[in-house]
């Protein structure tokens, strides 16, 4: 690392009489010094460490998306086929079902059937969540995409928001795909938890960072989110972002909402993940090459 400081200074002699043939009234050259600023031990090993817990977050991230694709394959190869017998089995019953059989026997096999519709089309879901998304027309189409499909399927108020910065069309996939797991386990959380009306998504740039910003109306953090420890979608979280030199804050949000008294209320959750520019980009000359040579 270059740790030079350039000083630079002039030295101007006094006007004075010419002697010895000599004109010293001149102005002096101006020089430039350059003193260097050796990294002390304990910051050559604060970079280490840093550089190491980006490598093992990478690591970690690698291996939840492997686990991700394994657990895909699974529920489309074996639970679907077996949800698939199912329902022909059950479709079998019901054209066998004599004509003098109880209506218990009609009704149950309706209750059944609504059951496996419900089953199959969670399972439907959880492989498109599992699946890595399309990410072709860049992180923020894909994140369009998520959101107005998560309000959808949720009914819930959601709104996306996204800077205008053209770095974003210059993320590498594995940037782009942090990214957007982040904001899809914090929409999930909402959908689960938060008993929300409405879900605000928003991506906002500065000269050093990228923030992405998931905020809700719920009932904000409980003493029980609050006491939980080792959860593992807020650790996929925290990972994706260290892995960017990152970091993630999840804190309760002020909403004014009015309450019986009159008085405003504190409700809602808000999520903070912030990714480093130069971390995200650092392979961006790679990841264009590669795809041009492709």
């Amino acid at each position: 690392m270059d740790t030079s400081t350039v000083v630079p200074f002039s030295a101007h002699l006094p006007s004075s009489p010419a002697r010895d043939g000599f004109d010293t009234s001149a102005t002096a050259a101006i020089a430039v010094v350059n003193v260097v600023v050796p990294l002390s031990a304990a910051e050559r090993e604060l970079a280490q460490l840093r550089a190491r817990v980006r490598e093992l977050s990478a690591e970690l991230v690698q291996a939840q998306e492997a686990a991700c694709r394994h657990v895909a394959r699974e529920l489309h190869d074996g639970v679907g086929a077996e949800l698939t017998a199912t329902r022909f089995a059950l479709a079998g019953v019901e054209t066998w079902l004599p004509a003098d059989a109880p209506p218990q026997c009609a009704a149950a096999l309706a209750v059944a059937n609504r059951s496996l519709d419900a089953v199959c089309a969670a399972s439907r879901q959880a492989v498109a969540e599992l699946h890595a998304p399309s990410l072709e027309s860049g992180i923020v189409g894909a994140l369009a995409h998520w959101t107005g499909d998560f309000a959808a399927r949720t009914q819930l108020r959601t709104s996306f928001v996204c800077a205008a910065d053209v770095r974003l069309t210059r993320l590498p996939a594995d940037a782009a795909l942090a990214i957007f797991r982040v904001a899809q386990e914090a929409l999930n959380n909402i959908a689960k938890h938060a008993r929300a009306e409405s879900a605000d998504v928003r991506i906002e740039t500065s000269r050093r960072h990228l923030t992405l910003i998931v905020a809700d109306n719920g009932i904000g953090l409980t003493r029980k989110a609050r006491s939980r420890r080792g959860h593992f979608g807020l650790s996929g979280m925290l990972a994706r972002c260290a892995a960017f030199d990152g970091t993630l804050r999840v804190s309760a949000r002020r909403v004014a909402a009015k309450r019986g008294d009159g008085a405003n209320a504190s409700r809602g959750t808000l999520v903070r993940a912030r990714f480093a520019w130069d971390a995200m980009l650092a392979d961006a000359p790679c990841a264009e090459q590669r795809a041009l040579q492709s």
